[in-house]
């Protein structure tokens, strides 16, 4: 497995960009709980650690020091959070879309150009972004957003299974599971399930 690299942040930082933000977001299939999205702008000297990845590929111990890493070293990271009612207020295209533009807007250095991974970001110039398919796997700054955001998640989804103990969110953080299937027969829906997703077949 190639390790996500500065290959696309380099070509970038050569053309005279300055600021590039790496841009990810967790949570999205999840049926409960938030979205959370983040930015990470890394420094032109940042060194990738070794067995650095994206979020998913690495155990929750490695994620947890990669974090710590990331937090020490970035120039600037932003997180965004989007509940579950906004969700289903406006759905899971326009929340996802909506958390990157504020990261966009809010992160504490204003970047000259956006790495994205999978999507553009609506209402902003194109020739200043880049979607990346399986970015997070590619690009060092998305990837180091891709960690921050679900160690972010986990944290909250760990959280609120205090909140909610009979769904096992600090185990499956609201995806759909087998077990969580399984809790939802047995005790309908929480609070935090997102009713815009159509799960109503799950305890019918």
């Amino acid at each position: 497995m190639i390790p996500p690299d500065l290959s696309f942040e380099e070509k970038l930082w050569q053309q005279g960009v300055k600021h590039i933000v790496g841009i990810d977001e967790v949570g999205r299939g999840s049926w409960a709980g938030p979205l959370v999205s983040a930015g990470v702008i890394l420094s032109k000297d940042f060194e990738i650690p070794k067995g650095f990845a994206e979020s998913k590929q690495i155990s929750p111990t490695k994620r947890a020091q990669f974090a710590k890493f990331i937090t020490q070293k970035a120039l600037a990271i932003k997180i965004v959070e989007v509940s579950h009612a906004r969700i289903d207020k406006i759905g899971i295209g326009k929340a996802t879309q909506a958390s990157f533009r504020s990261v966009i807007r809010n992160i504490k250095i204003t970047p000259d150009y956006f790495l994205v991974d999978a999507f553009y970001v609506n209402y902003f110039p194109k020739n200043k972004q880049l979607a990346i398919k399986k970015g997070d796997e590619k690009s060092a700054s998305i990837a180091a957003a891709s960690i921050i955001a679900k160690i972010y998640r986990d944290k909250l989804m760990s959280q609120l299974s205090k909140k909610f103990p009979n769904y096992g969110f600090e185990k499956h953080k609201g995806y759909g599971t087998k077990v969580h299937q399984q809790m939802i027969k047995a005790y309908g829906f929480a609070p935090i399930h997102r009713t815009s997703f159509n799960l109503s077949y799950l305890v019918s």
